[in-house]
């Protein structure tokens, strides 16, 4: 049993003073920083007490000038009401501070300071720096006092702020240092500071001093300089996007045994909705020529999300560029084209706008054109996590570039965190609160009729539309501190963006010649569904002796292919006189178009290098697949209908079907004479592949209606 004539209030253990200690914190909204803190509170078992819940914020921004004075009147009315001597106040900030660990470390620390009061430290001195001489020294450490965080008994806190008269949005760091640096009253109050971070750590001025310490199933910030974990850590100032950094840990956000903690909390379910979905604005710009416009309203189509709930509203710089299809499909559509030379942030502004006004918008859904959405559930996915902005991460092929930013540089462009080449190969899984989003993002409807209610939101001087909007984001929202985080995650796979800087118009289908700057959309537009499977699954076929036969073209491709030759129309005269190739003869000529004459050969040469090689290779092994001539060739019954047996220039040769028969043309095929093997139903997209000498001789059959397209290619070791 405690007697408290046997103890001073000093020597009680920490476990009876756990019941004495209160977290005291102002928050006249409930910002995002506000949740995070009561999150982290919760998490240790704190008991918080939220003044000024409901009042309008009137102490300063903090960030232009000094400020914060109505804390101390909150808190001073505050202390007046309590009757509880022994009792323990922790006043901290809430919207940029977060716990890393309990009341128990907390306590212990707090008496081995041996002072009834302990202010955090700073090692700048702000507002005046003329005090500076006035401040005492201390052994080790800071030595300025920091107003965002102390902890001390009722009794001295109560006489510490009994003189305050100021007015709201006077200085409190100012009068708590002229407290502190006055001898008397520094003594008779019993003030000190945590000069080497034990209790409090201020991020401000010691950005270089802190990193993460990964614990067993918990996170800590250490600071090395003093080698001390801080219990309470504080973003103060100019560090908002650094606590946001850690708070992505601390205390136990995410940890490497148990991953993300926090990504299923607070969820908006869509399945227990009873009635209609949330209705969604999707913002679609085109800012410049882009590949693979038509994927990119097929692919939005699939979608999982019903389209009587979506509006869509789409942005197009670009002169010539393909309409929409389906657009009746959607509740409405709104267009706005090149004629009306709209700058970059404008129609982005007036997206947000079209948003704003509708009273039945639930969400404005950002997408840029050039981002390639795989996953069908994204939209879903998004507002499931109900947060007030979120991205999807999204990345470019082979490279570490990504739609966000982990970290800003001092002038507030790109700057990479340490964790954010984790986050974009996938081996940190979560959802991350970071400084810039761009692409494709999720704002909710309530915030661009509050917060974000300006309508210039993308509009700067020198910042590109997104940076301009994230920047507003982050400080334009909220007098005192910054009000609303953004988010990214990558809890699943969403999809990629293309690269748009090459790509050249010259053409009539333009995406053909994306085989090397986007490699991976033109196979999934260009390449059969199942040619990865002709290994495995054995599809090849052998339709005469040494004659393979396996599918190679989407038919999209083989109509591409044949509408771009036709489109450049200068066919051959199928005569032998040919000054295209070498020596000037041609021994069997066709009616065809070379593929360098339309300036397709080193992408044809790509193609033919990574998807034909690897099955000649195997067909036909020991040989160096080194490919030369490359046509397409035309027969019509009224042009050249056939070609006579005859031998190719090659060791083998590609032979691909670009139209289909029995739809496209009657007759056609091909003849192995040697063996007596014809192939009469060459299928749309499928490449022959067969000996072009001495085994092999063959002809062309007969068409007898129509026109019938094939590509070939000579490949000679």
């Amino acid at each position: 049993h405690l007697r408290r004539k046997h103890f001073h209030l000093d020597d009680y253990p920490c476990f009876y003073l756990e019941n004495k200690l209160l977290v005291v914190t102002v928050a006249t909204k409930e910002t995002d920083g506000f949740t995070r803190f009561m999150k982290s509170a919760k998490h240790f078992n704190y008991s918080v007490k939220v003044l000024g819940r409901g009042e309008k914020w009137q102490g300063g921004d903090y960030m232009s000038a000094p400020g914060g004075g109505q804390k101390v009147r909150l808190l001073k009315a505050a202390l007046d009401k309590m009757k509880d001597e022994d009792r323990i106040i922790l006043f901290i900030d809430s919207y940029d501070v977060v716990f890393a660990s309990g009341p128990k470390e907390l306590l212990k620390k707090f008496q081995q300071a041996g002072h009834k009061v302990v202010f955090s430290s700073e090692s700048l001195i702000w507002p005046d720096r003329h005090l500076q001489d006035k401040h005492p020294h201390v052994k080790e450490g800071n030595r300025f006092l920091g107003s965002g965080g102390f902890i001390g008994y009722v009794p001295n806190i109560r006489e510490m702020v009994s003189d305050w008269t100021g007015e709201d949005d006077e200085s409190d760091q100012l009068f708590f240092t002229k407290i502190y640096i006055d001898p008397a009253k520094r003594k008779s109050i019993n003030i000190t500071i945590d000069s080497k971070c034990r209790l409090f750590q201020n991020l401000n001025g010691a950005l270089d001093e802190v990193v993460l310490k990964f614990e067993d199933g918990r996170v800590r910030a250490r600071n090395v300089l003093y080698d001390t974990l801080s219990v309470v850590i504080h973003g103060n100032g100019p560090t908002k996007l650094q606590i946001n950094y850690l708070g992505n840990y601390i205390p136990n956000t995410w940890t490497f045994e148990t991953g993300c903690t926090v990504c299923h909390e607070d969820l908006r379910s869509l399945t227990a909705i009873k009635s209609e979905y949330p209705l969604v604005v999707i913002g679609i710009f085109i800012q410049q020529p882009t590949p693979f416009v038509t994927v990119f309203f097929e692919r939005l189509l699939k979608l999982q999300y019903p389209k009587n709930r979506l509006k869509l509203f789409i942005y197009n710089k670009v002169k010539l560029m393909q309409t929409i299809d389906h657009g009746n499909l959607y509740q409405d559509v709104k267009f706005i084209g090149p004629e009306e030379e709209m700058d970059g942030a404008a129609p982005r502004n007036l997206g947000f706008d079209m948003c704003r006004k509708d009273e039945d918008c639930d969400y404005f859904f950002s997408l840029d054109i050039e981002v390639v959405l795989k996953n069908e559930n994204t939209l879903k996915i998004l507002i499931e996590q109900n947060l007030p902005v979120i991205a999807p991460m999204i990345t470019r092929a082979g490279r570490l570039w990504s739609n966000f930013w982990g970290a800003l540089s001092a002038d507030g462009y790109y700057a990479r965190s340490e964790d954010y080449v984790d986050i974009v190969q996938g081996r940190r899984e979560g959802v991350w609160n970071i400084p810039y989003v761009s692409s494709v993002y999720l704002v909710k409807a309530s915030l661009l009729r509050s917060e974000l209610s300006d309508f210039e939101l993308f509009n700067s001087n020198n910042l590109d539309p997104d940076m301009a909007f994230c920047h507003n984001v982050r400080s334009k929202v909220s007098r005192r501190r910054q009000g609303i985080f953004m988010y990214v995650t990558n809890m699943q796979s969403f999809g990629r963006i293309l690269s748009t800087e090459n790509y050249q118009t010259n053409h009539l289908h333009n995406d053909l010649w994306q085989i090397f700057e986007n490699p991976v959309d033109w196979e999934e537009r260009y390449i059969h569904e199942n040619y990865t499977r002709i290994m495995k699954d054995k599809l090849i076929e052998t339709p005469c002796p040494d004659v393979y036969w396996f599918p190679i073209f989407t038919d999209v491709a083989c109509n591409h292919l044949v509408e771009e030759m036709e489109n450049f129309g200068q066919w051959s005269g199928g005569g032998n006189k040919d000054t295209r190739i070498q020596g000037g003869y041609e021994n069997v000529p066709t009616i065809d178009i070379h593929m360098n004459q339309v300036n397709y050969e080193k992408e044809w040469q790509k193609f033919l290098l990574e998807y034909i090689a690897p099955v000649t290779e195997k067909m036909f092994p020991g040989y160096y697949t080194r490919f030369d001539l490359a046509f397409v060739v035309r027969y019509k019954p009224d042009e050249q209908p056939a070609l006579r047996p005859h031998h190719d220039a090659s060791t083998f040769t590609i032979n691909i079907a670009l139209n289909q028969v029995g739809l496209d043309f009657q007759g056609g095929g091909c003849r192995f004479l040697r063996y007596d093997c014809s192939i009469t139903s060459p299928r749309k997209g499928w490449a022959l592949m067969h000996p072009g000498r001495l085994t092999h001789y063959h002809e062309g059959l007969r068409v007898t209606e129509g026109v019938r397209y094939i590509a070939v290619s000579f490949v000679d070791p």
